[in-house]
């Protein structure tokens, strides 16, 4: 039998004179402190990023990082029918756009590293080394079925309620003669290469994921496919081979791997490999109504990560979001310690939810209100300039053209202990600062009910007259309060407050119809500082403007 094994194992790969050891002394174990661990993200090229890939990458750099080892990029494209032309590229400026900077691994300028090459399509020798190595020792074989015979199996064992697959009986050419094998093989015949799982079905493995805690799931029984019919590895063989020689210690990864965890470790056993210590993480989950659904990127358009790039979240928010899902108490820790930076945060497994996290945009806008507030003007400038250079261009054109005045505009309401929270996403400064370029100023809002028309053109006329921007913050609200007492209005809300019946209204009416009057709207940042930066001419304009809509 071992003799028959050693043949087949030439006829299938007689190009291959590399051993097994010798991969081993190529990529030998790694110098690193003890305790370190190395880590990889392994995405497929497909052109869809999702916002789920955050979470294992951020585990996975947290990892890293707090240990003192290795974090790298690994791109897995042995499907050319999902791959996508730019793809790489994208996965490489999505990651480094929320701050993940990977050690070693694929990089717009090649590899860099002395593991790689780091894409699965560049390490077929490197696979067929390992799937030499397994049919000589008895463990593959070439599986010469045809579509439509498996087609048939398939059915069949559904129709009798058994598990899908190639083993036992329906493995056709699990015992050939070795003759039979080679007519085929020599006549062109096309085949995969399958693995001879030593399981049997009802058997049942042990695991301790270091998420999900203790497992016991069922043996793998099933002849996986190692290679396909043009030699190119799947995922399960082609991960195992990647993961040991790259000398990654920890696996993170969703939960929907569980199932092929089995066929995962039966691999490393048999191909003589230490496994990985695996991190299942929970599927990210979506309110839907009454019930809970996985974020789905057909239905969920937040399911991309490119989405939040173009709606404007600024980096930090959306990875301030992604640590609060990620460790139970990373938000008892920032209320703690705001001014600090997450790398600070002693991120731990051990606080990883068992079950699906909920995905809210409404925290998520929270939290990013709360990192934009605390922002100063001139990065908030710069951040929304870069962002509206790709994403709206109009916008871009009017905040370049006076970089300065975007400047005192972002700077309303931002000082003091409690910064103004109007902004959670830079798709929403257009409508935000509108009232501040003639191009975008529309009226939005008509004049309260409260303040009469007579009342309300009277205010209009005589604050034309009154108002100069060389006033202080004081004075000018001084000549609002005479203005509100001239007209029947209280100074002050208190006063009115205490005798209601004596007066119109208060001082805040008056404000309100000049504020509506310059900037459209009922609500705006602090009303001095929009007419300091309107200038004397544009803030007459607009009373003017709003008087004659008044007197129509």
């Amino acid at each position: 039998m071992e003799d028959k094994n050693l043949r087949l194992a030439e006829l299938l790969f007689p190009n291959v004179t590399d051993t097994p050891e010798d991969l081993e002394k190529r990529f030998p174990p790694r110098e690193l402190p003890e305790g370190a661990k190395v880590t990889r993200i392994a995405p497929s090229p497909t052109g869809f990023v999702h916002f789920g890939n955050l979470f294992p990458a951020f585990t996975s750099e947290r990892l890293a990082r707090l240990s003192g080892g290795v974090f790298l990029l690994r791109i897995e494209d042995t499907d050319n029918q999902r791959r996508v032309e730019g793809a790489v590229e994208t996965i490489i400026n999505s990651f480094k756009y929320y701050g993940l900077e990977f050690d070693e691994g694929v990089t717009e300028k090649g590899d860099a590293g002395a593991y790689g090459p780091y894409s699965q399509s560049q390490r077929a020798h490197i696979y067929h080394v390992y799937a030499k190595d397994l049919v000589s020792r008895g463990l593959a074989y070439p599986c010469f079925m045809t579509k439509e015979e498996l087609e048939k199996i398939r059915d069949r064992q559904a129709e009798l309620k058994l598990l899908p697959g190639v083993y036992g009986k329906w493995s056709k050419y699990r015992d050939c003669e070795f003759e039979q094998i080679k007519e085929l093989a020599e006549s062109g015949v096309p085949y995969v290469l399958r693995l001879r799982s030593p399981g049997s079905e009802g058997g049942r493995i042990t695991f301790t994921d270091l998420v999900k805690g203790k497992l016991e799931l069922d043996e793998n029984y099933v002849d996986g496919v190692l290679l396909k019919s043009d030699g190119i590895p799947t995922y399960h063989f082609a991960h195992a081979v990647d993961d040991h020689l790259m000398r990654v210690t920890h696996v993170v990864r969703g939960e929907e791997w569980l199932s092929s965890l089995p066929l995962h470790l039966q691999l490393f056993r048999l191909l003589g490999f230490k496994p990985p210590k695996y991190l299942h993480i929970s599927l990210l989950m979506k309110q839907d109504g009454a019930s809970k659904r996985k974020l789905s990127k057909r239905h969920d358009p937040e399911a991309a990560l490119t989405y939040y790039r173009a709606q404007g979240y600024p980096a930090d928010a959306v990875r301030e979001y992604v640590m609060t899902l990620l460790n139970s108490n990373y938000e008892e820790w920032r209320m703690h310690n705001p001014e600090l930076c997450y790398e600070d945060f002693p991120f731990a497994v051990s606080k990883m939810a068992k079950s699906g996290s909920l995905f809210d945009l409404d925290k998520l806008d929270d939290v990013s209100k709360n990192i934009i507030c605390h922002m100063t003007a001139g990065r908030v400038t710069e951040l929304v300039t870069d962002w509206a250079r790709e994403f709206d261009r109009e916008l871009y054109l009017l905040l370049s053209r006076d970089l300065s005045c975007a400047e005192r505009i972002f700077a309303i309401g931002r000082e003091g202990s409690k910064p103004r929270k109007d902004l959670s996403k830079w798709s929403e400064v257009r409508r935000y600062i509108s009232f501040f370029y003639d191009e975008l100023f529309e009226r939005e809002d008509d004049f309260a009910e409260n303040v009469s028309a007579a009342d309300t053109r009277e205010i209009l006329t005589r604050y034309v007259d009154i108002y100069s921007p060389d006033d202080n913050a004081e004075i000018w609200f001084e000549k609002l309060k005479e203005l509100a007492s001239d007209l029947g209005y209280a100074k002050t809300p208190k006063e009115y407050k205490a005798a209601p019946d004596s007066c119109k209204g208060h001082v805040g009416d008056i404000s309100m119809v000049l504020r509506i009057a310059v900037t459209g709207r009922r609500t705006s940042p602090d009303l001095y500082c929009v007419m300091q930066i309107l200038g004397r001419e544009r803030v007459k304009k607009r009373l003017c403007d709003a008087l004659n809509i008044i007197k129509e």
